[in-house]
């Protein structure tokens, strides 16, 4: 009987693997047949033309950039040395749990409720206005519950005898963390960075009110400009465009080349966290 339990357990778990695997199979199958016929060197090089409708995406793409690399200065450094100080310095308690409770919390909150925060925050009183600036440090704190908890997972991962044993040998605590914690832990902590960043990457409703544009044909001059975005100009296509129909092929291959940049970050997380493992092991 526990043989047959056991059978029939693996049996659901690999529908349910297959189910998921094919639904997204047909997902990934629909928007890379109808998008691949829009990809070229001038959709991705030039800025949208007549409303949209016709040239490129090029500006939407260097938003996005742009975004992202504000995230990834914001939450990064500020994620990381949090993590640290709650699994290495912060006293056991009860204060110690709230926090960390607090923090997976935030991780499920809604990210609309991120994007009206980063209005209130960063475009009223900061007085950042409309810019990228405000929409990169709204998607940081989006990001942040993810970093935090990930990199906390991560330093959890390494040992105590590799704390003990630079401790024995006088090294002070911070020295045992940078020396002999964190270079173990690092894979871990860049992997769950990089998803967290694809996640952000995704992401409109953080963005809708804190700087992006519906149609700007030239790049953003600072930090404080507005700027295009894939994930709200892909929502515009799809969505809100007054001649739906004939943007529709430029919306495929909006979502194309959004979901080609996902992947590409959880790829570079993947070859990072294969390259420092073989490193260290070596």
């Amino acid at each position: 009987m526990k043989k047959i339990k056991e059978k029939l357990g693996f049996t659901i778990l690999g529908l349910a693997t297959v189910v998921v695997l094919f639904i997204l199979g047909v997902i990934l199958y629909d928007i890379s047949s109808k998008g691949i016929s829009v990809i070229s060197w001038e959709f991705l090089t030039q800025p949208p033309k007549a409303g949209m409708t016709k040239g490129g995406i090029f500006p939407a793409i260097v938003g996005t950039l742009y975004v992202s690399l504000i995230t990834v200065l914001f939450s990064v450094p500020l994620g990381i040395c949090a993590a640290i100080y709650l699994n290495e310095y912060a006293k056991k308690g009860i204060l110690t749990r709230i926090i960390r409770v607090s923090i997976r919390n935030l991780a499920g909150v809604p990210s609309i409720v991120y994007g009206l925060f980063g209005v209130v925050l960063f475009v009223q009183m900061f007085k950042f206005g409309t810019c990228i600036l405000s929409s990169g440090l709204t998607l940081g704190l989006l990001t942040l519950p993810w970093t935090i908890t990930a990199s906390e997972e991560a330093l959890r991962s390494v040992p105590n005898s590799y704390r003990e044993g630079a401790l024995a040998l006088g090294a002070t605590k911070w020295q045992a963390i940078r020396t002999n914690v964190l270079p173990y832990a690092l894979p871990g902590i860049l992997t769950g960075t990089i998803l967290g960043l694809a996640r952000a990457a995704g992401e409109t409703a953080p963005i809708l009110f804190t700087g992006v544009a519906f149609f700007l044909p030239h790049l953003p001059g600072s930090i404080f400009s507005q700027f295009m975005a894939l994930p709200y100009h892909l929502y515009i296509l799809a969505t809100q465009h007054p001649a739906i129909e004939k943007v529709r092929p430029l919306a495929y291959g909006t979502a194309l080349v959004l979901i080609l940049l996902v992947l590409s970050l959880n790829s570079v997380a993947i070859f990072i966290r294969y390259y420092l493992r073989r490193k260290r092991r070596g």
